[in-house]
């Protein structure tokens, strides 16, 4: 077989799992927005068909961890063709994640389906969530484009989504002290700011793989971490 055959083999291959990445993406930006739409609107049947969808992302994510295998083992790929498939594996892998995430969303969401809303809770979570499904769009964005500089832009915003989270989570502290009766939605409202919070995390984790492939250097710079809340572990 020529070297022409295989390389152009190889595209293909890489065009087909790059295909799959951006379906992915696409599930999980909207998985994020229902979710958080679900709760705003205590829409159970939505909250369902979230919890519903991440079947759809753990298949995908199966799909592309193998096809990544089988491309290294048939095609040995070195340099930029080896980084463009470790990409795509740890893209999927964070995609998997986020859809994870968007799942509890919905699941916490049932639960507070019957309970009273928090004034202003819902209005933050759906501004967290519109940052961080557009911090994901940015990411894939960059990724196809080699986009280095949008990259980069994506990592710095995740400060803007630990603002609000730590804005939040002052707010839901605060319902808790004055009304006894707060407590378990405002812990479960808590929880669902920091799945959008990890979000936001592994999608900076993202941009900065997307770094690696188009340079095959890591961004230098430590990033700051801006939730003062990073000692609460959520459980899943």
């Amino acid at each position: 077989m020529s070297d022409q055959h295989i390389s152009s083999a190889f595209d293909r291959d890489l065009e087909a799992v790059q295909a799959m990445i951006m379906r992915m993406g696409g599930l999980a930006e909207q998985a994020i927005l229902d979710g958080v739409r679900a709760l705003a609107e205590r829409d159970t049947d939505l909250a369902e068909t979230v919890r519903r969808g991440d079947r759809a992302l753990d298949l995908l994510e199966q799909q592309i961890q193998d096809e990544a295998a089988r491309v290294i083992a048939l095609r040995s790929p070195v340099s930029v063709d080896l980084r463009m498939v470790l990409t795509v594996m740890r893209l999927a892998s964070g995609l998997e994640r986020v859809g994870d995430y968007a799942k509890n969303i919905a699941k916490r969401t049932t639960v507070l389906a019957g309970a009273r809303p928090i004034e202003g809770t819902d209005i933050m979570l759906r501004r967290m969530a519109a940052e961080v499904q557009s911090m994901l769009h940015d990411t894939l964005d960059a990724f196809i484009m080699r986009d280095v500089d949008r990259a980069g832009a994506v990592i710095t915003r995740d400060e803007d989504v630990d603002q609000i989270y730590n804005s939040l989570f002052r707010e839901l502290l605060t319902f808790m002290m004055e009304d006894p009766r707060a407590i378990t939605p405002a812990m479960h409202l808590h929880f669902i700011a920091k799945n959008l919070e990890r979000m936001g995390d592994l999608i900076t984790n993202m941009a900065e793989q997307v770094i690696y492939l188009v340079t095959g250097a890591r961004p230098i710079e430590e990033r700051h971490k801006g939730d003062v809340t990073a000692f609460m572990s959520a459980p899943k």
